[in-house]
């Protein structure tokens, strides 16, 4: 007989074409008014059942032919066992109800409906062997199944013992378990042949369907006794096919090496998939019963009964759960007496239950399923285990057993036939699970779950591609990629506790299980059960069995609070993956020789199909050249695997998973500061790219990406390295050493490549030059790999990132170029002309400068390119430095070239000031933008004034230079802004209004002649004196320079008075200057104060030489200004006594005067007396100094009006 689906069961249920042509019913569809579903009232007690099918390959429904009474059903109809219209391309059986189901059916039917096996159902099964469950406690009849789980599903098996152990007697296979059984169970087994009057049934029953179908009642000449064994004997051999069981691992190759190909033995053979919730067991059912049209109802079956035979309580419930399962709502039953029709009754479904002779209660039913569905849900508790559920003819006993286990105690565990299939439905679930986008990770420790039960059960010899392909999606569950929120998705994934459990709870019954087992010695003992019902009895009381062991215990998916762990864990599956692969590629030596009838294919084509010779893939070739990554263009594997294998599409995924996992680990690493590990793990993720770039001709975009990323970290490695060279040791220890599982993986790479390709940029180099070279070529060739195609478009973050990496380290290897020339200068002490070491230092330098300045300003990055202008700027500064040094040093002049590189630096500076646009944008940039700027116009003026070129320019000239020079530094220096510069900047500015000052006081006594000019520099003198004296005034660190410019001041009021005539005059600017001397007590008391903290540091000891230190040039300058200061007080004071003397001889009415003269004379005298006491201490000169003038400062407050106007 032919099978229903052959042409369509490997195909996925949703469409018809995948079925070859059989029709899928959608619920609105007349074929199954069951979709939707139905609750029906039987005898009073409320049975809720609702049945819709997912999947049907039965014809349109016809109504059934009513037979002639007295039609013989001995005699076969014209259409018997042939094909018709009416049946549809589903055949012949779909009439054979009585078609004995395969021993994997459910199989076929989770295969079919992935979805709905793991979450949605609880049991997966045959009709038959439902009603065969439900029926225990009525039926003396043996039970055998098998029962498997995978999720919160149960799938349910017919174990055919009988056909089992004839096919032990001719393979050998199942001997442990024939001795089991015949030890345990029925120690004199025996083969039951089945009897005359079971085929004569099969065959009449088979000839009133075809009669029934046909309608025309023609009938044909019975066959003789011969023809009759011969149909029977075809019978029982189809039915023997039927229930074929395989050999252990004797599984076609599509099922080995495609995962997602169904094998022979675990088709769908079902003419409808029914999902049927009885109460709340939700149910996927496979049936063959025939449903006809027809009557009151739109859908009957039809059954043919012994007249002489009632019916019985387990015929009823067949005939109840037949309807109930197909949602037929009515059934016709035709009588026969030795097959002879005698009459047709109908019977609603409701109505059978209270049938004469088959009372039962729909009640007693329902808790006889919620209690088997309990007891296999508590004690089938292991994913991947083969359960068997037996009860022995004529016994009220029913034991479960686990067959895994008592397998696993023979020599070869895999010896049971069941195990390929469960692997194959735990790998499809979890693939299943992967696939949908809108999973979130609470189902990952299911998925994880059912890829580790997936691998236990799975030979690793024997099944390389499943364990390949497991051990990837296990390690893509791990997500890399994702930000660090390891604390915070914990309780996501632990929210849904019957997702996931915990291996480490299932294998504690184990093995307490294996220990009963080993001690157990009866032979009659039931210790090697599972679990037992010990009357079929108690399954009809209402909830006996809950079901207290939840599916899915405890746990869920693993979470890694570190980064490291889960990279590891990643790795570890991905060596797993790589080995089962490597394991399962032929040796060059077994690959199968060319054809020579068959072409090889030559790759000439692309470049004129692409039209584009310069096309991205052309680029990527060239660039991997560059970088070394291919061998001689060799894009081949050196192990054999043929591209396009699966072996090639696994290993390109598992190798660039590796490489992922290993950027991540290496991108933690560096985060932590272990640059050494990082450089490793980079090298690492470097070595699986380049094996990938060798084995893969068409690399994708994404790929591409990850090289770029992988060579920017390496850059930043790099540079880290450069940068902590005095943990060298450490680093390169960290570097070296290498886990065996990284040598595993690393072995697996060797395989296929040499893995050499990006060699130069992971070498751990001591010399700090060729690292940042390194790291400088990492970010140039991750910058080239944005330019292929449009990555640079698509990831315009990381392309930013990349060019400011580009840009910083450009200005890294700028200033090592510019310090190594400073540090040339610096001992340049002999030859005085500029070297061409140095020269080509500068050129490096500029070179890198200008270059990392493009970088930025690419993509906008004013604050950073301004910062490169301003090293430039510095660049410039040192070149002008350099040639400072030509000629005698005292004969020095300011030179061209000084000038040139000083006026070249501040025009990169103020490129600076313009990339930044205003101060808001930076202010801290632009604060040391502008300091530096003001530097370089002070360090210039400074140096034309002190070193002036006075044989190029006239003298008038450089004055007018400087001081343009100084008023644009004045410009530059912010004074008023409170930050950590202004004390420096009001230093700087002091400076400078002295340094002007002091310039047009030396102009001033130098000039002679035009009146305006000198009147102009006087005013000026005077004006930068009091503002330098203002800012000196505001600091606390600088009484010597306060000191220093208000002498000049007084010798400038003394110069002043030389070009007086009128005593009044003279007496006028005496008065100005003596008030200038006063104002100097705040720069002594400075001074003073310095002193005495000086004077009280060295009682801490050992402390003093170094307090010391720093005050001794000071007191030096204070004893010089000092002296300087008593000399200047003593001619000031003298001078106005000689002016007051001669005024009090002509006029003696001014009091004031008189006062003024004698307080003079007095201090004149205590400063005679002071000066002449050579053995003062500087602390004693200074105190007699501030005691001095304060009482000048106390006299004279009183003639200070009129002294001073």
């Amino acid at each position: 007989m032919g099978d229903p689906k052959e042409a369509g069961a490997e195909g996925p249920p949703a469409g018809a074409a995948a079925r070859g042509g059989l029709s899928l019913l959608s619920q609105g569809e007349p074929e199954e008014p069951s979709a939707q579903g139905s609750a029906l009232f039987l005898g009073g007690n409320e049975v809720k059942s609702r049945a819709v099918v997912k999947y049907s390959s039965a014809p349109p429904r016809t109504a059934f032919a009513r037979l002639e009474e007295k039609t013989d059903l001995k005699l076969p109809p014209a259409n018997w066992l042939r094909e018709s219209a009416k049946l549809g391309p589903a055949g012949t059986t779909i009439l054979g109800n009585s078609k004995k189901s395969k021993p994997f059916s459910s199989f076929g039917m989770a295969y079919d409906f992935i979805d709905s096996v793991g979450n949605d159902v609880d049991v997966v099964s045959d009709s038959e062997n439902i009603k065969k469950l439900l029926k225990i406690p009525y039926s003396k009849s043996h039970v055998s199944m098998a029962v498997h789980r995978i999720g919160r599903t149960l799938l349910l098996d017919e174990l055919d013992i009988q056909e089992l152990f004839m096919r032990s007697s001719q393979t050998g296979d199942w001997t442990w378990l024939k001795e089991f059984y015949q030890r345990l169970i029925d120690q004199k087994w025996q083969r039951k042949k089945k009897s005359k009057e079971h085929w004569y049934q099969k065959a009449i029953l088979s000839k009133f369907l075809y009669y029934s179908i046909n309608g025309d009642g023609a009938a044909q000449p019975v066959p003789s006794t011969a023809e009759q064994q011969e149909s029977s004997s075809s019978d029982q051999t189809n039915d023997s096919q039927g229930a074929s069981w395989p050999a252990p691992f004797e599984m076609p190759s599509s099922v080995s090496e495609d995962p997602s190909a169904s094998s022979q033995g675990l088709k769908n053979d079902f003419v409808r998939n029914i999902l049927w919730t009885f109460e709340d067991i939700h149910m996927l059912v496979g049936s063959n019963m025939p449903i006809f049209g027809g009557g009151r109802y739109p859908a009957v079956s039809l059954r043919l009964r012994d007249n002489n035979k009632p019916i019985n309580v387990l015929t009823g419930i067949d005939y109840w759960l037949d309807n109930l399962i197909c949602n037929v709502p009515e059934l016709v039953m035709c009588f026969h007496v030795n097959g002879i029709v005698q009459k047709y009754e109908m019977i609603k479904t409701e109505e059978i239950p209270n049938l004469e002779n088959s009372n039962f209660s729909t009640k007693v039913i329902k808790d006889i399923a919620q209690n088997i569905l309990s007891f296999l849900k508590s004690n089938c508790t292991k994913e991947g285990h083969t359960y068997w559920l037996f009860k022995a003819s004529g016994s009220d006993i029913v034991k479960l057993y686990d067959l895994t286990t008592l397998c696993e105690e023979t020599e070869d565990k895999y010896q049971n036939p069941f195990t390929m299939p469960v692997a194959i439905l735990l790998y499809k679930v979890a693939c299943n699970m992967m696939m949908k986008k809108n999973q979130n990770k609470k189902h990952y420790g299911t998925i994880r779950t059912l890829l580790l039960n997936c691998l236990k059960l799975l030979d690793k010899s024997r099944h390389p591609q499943i364990i390949a392909s497991a051990n990837y999606m296990l390690s893509e569950l791990f997500q890399l990629d994702e930000p660090k929120k390891e604390e915070n998705s914990e309780s996501p994934l632990n929210e849904n506790s019957d997702e996931s459990y915990s291996e480490e709870e299932e294998e504690m019954p184990d093995s307490d299980e294996n220990g009963s087992y080993s001690t157990s010695s009866d032979p009659s003992d039931d210790s090697k059960a599972v679990a037992i019902i010990k009357s079929v009895g108690e399954l009809s009381v209402p909830e006996k069995y809950k079901s207290i062991h939840q599916i899915r215990p405890s746990c869920a998916f693993p979470v890694c609070h570190d980064t490291e762990e889960r990279c590891r864990l990643v790795l570890s599956y991905v060596l797993e993956g790589l080995k089962s692969v490597d394991s399962s590629i032929k040796k060059e030596s077994d690959l199968p020789a060319a054809d020579p009838s068959t072409p090889i294919p030559l790759k000439y084509e692309d470049e004129s199909t692409r039209g584009d010779p310069e096309g991205p893939e052309k680029q990527m070739a060239l660039f991997l050249d560059k970088m070394g990554s291919l061998q001689k263009g060799n894009y081949s594997s050196q192990s054999g695997m043929i591209p396009g294998s699966w072996q090639h599409k696994m290993k390109l995924q598992l190798i660039l998973k590796s490489s992922k996992a290993y950027y991540v680990l290496s991108d933690a690493a560096m985060s932590l500061q272990k640059y050494g590990r990082a450089l490793r793990y980079i090298k690492l993720a470097l070595q699986s790219h380049d094996t990938y770039c060798c084995l893969c001709t068409n690399m994708l975009s994404e790929v591409l990406l990850f090289l770029s990323q992988y060579l920017t970290l390496c850059g930043d490695i790099q540079l880290m390295l450069a940068q902590n060279a005095n943990n060298r040791a450490a680093h390169l220890e960290e570097f070296h050493y290498q886990t065996k599982e990284d040598q595993e993986i690393l072995h697996s790479l060797h395989r296929e490549s040499s893995c050499q390709g990006f060699a130069w940029a992971t070498d751990l180099s001591t010399d700090l030059e060729s690292q940042l070279s390194v790291s400088c070529k990492c970010y140039e060739a991750a910058n080239e790999i944005l330019q292929f195609s449009d990555l640079k478009s698509q990831n315009p973050e990381h392309y930013v990132q990349v060019l400011k990496r580009m840009g910083n380290i450009r200005n890294e290897i700028g200033v090592f170029y510019m310090n190594q020339a400073a540090a040339l200068q610096s001992e340049r002490v002999v030859s005085k002309s500029v070297s061409a070491a140095e020269q080509q230092l500068w050129k490096k330098s500029f070179s890198c400068f200008e270059k990392g300045i493009h970088n930025f300003e690419s993509i906008e990055d004013a604050t950073n390119a301004a910062l490169l202008l301003c090293n430039t700027g510095r660049l410039m500064r040192i070149c002008a430095q350099a040639h400072c040094g030509a000629g005698d040093e005292f004969k020095r002049e300011f030179s061209p070239e000084e000038g040139l590189y000083y006026n070249k630096a501040i025009d990169y500076y103020l490129k600076a000031l313009r990339s930044l646009g205003t101060r808001d944008i930076h202010p801290a940039v632009w604060d040391s933008v502008n300091w530096e700027l003001s530097t370089t116009y002070f360090t210039m003026a400074t140096l034309q004034q002190d070193y002036a070129p006075l044989s190029r320019k006239a003298q008038e000239q450089i004055e007018k230079e400087v001081s343009e020079a100084m008023m644009k530094s004045l410009k530059y220096c912010d004074v008023d802004s409170v930050s950590a510069r202004q004390p420096l900047c009001q230093y700087r500015a002091a400076t400078i209004h002295h340094r002007l000052a002091s310039m047009y006081h030396s102009c001033l006594r130098n000039q002679v002649g035009d009146e305006h000019l000198r009147k102009q520099h006087r005013v000026l003198a005077d004006l930068h004196y009091t503002k330098a004296t203002k800012l000196f005034q505001l600091l606390k660190d600088a009484p010597c320079e306060l000191l220093r410019v208000q002498l000049e001041r007084v010798a400038f009021a003394e110069f002043q008075m030389t070009s007086q005539n009128s005593n009044v005059g003279k007496l006028k600017t005496l008065s100005g200057a003596l008030d200038i001397m006063v104002r100097t007590e705040h720069a002594f008391q400075l001074i003073q104060k310095e002193l005495v903290e000086e004077f009280g540091q060295p009682k801490s000891g050992d402390a003093a030489p170094a307090a010391d230190a720093s005050p001794s040039l000071n007191r030096e300058e204070v004893m010089k200004l000092l002296s300087i200061f008593e000399s200047r007080l003593s001619f000031l004071l003298l001078q106005s006594i000689k002016l007051l003397s001669s005024t009090k001889k002509k006029t003696s009415n001014n009091i004031e005067e008189d006062a003024v003269l004698k307080t003079n004379k007095h201090i004149y005298s205590q400063l005679l007396r002071a000066t002449a006491n050579k053995t003062a201490t500087l602390l004693e000169r200074i105190n007699v100094i501030v005691h001095l003038l304060g009482q000048l400062a106390t006299a004279g407050s009183a003639a200070s009006s009129s002294a001073i106007q």
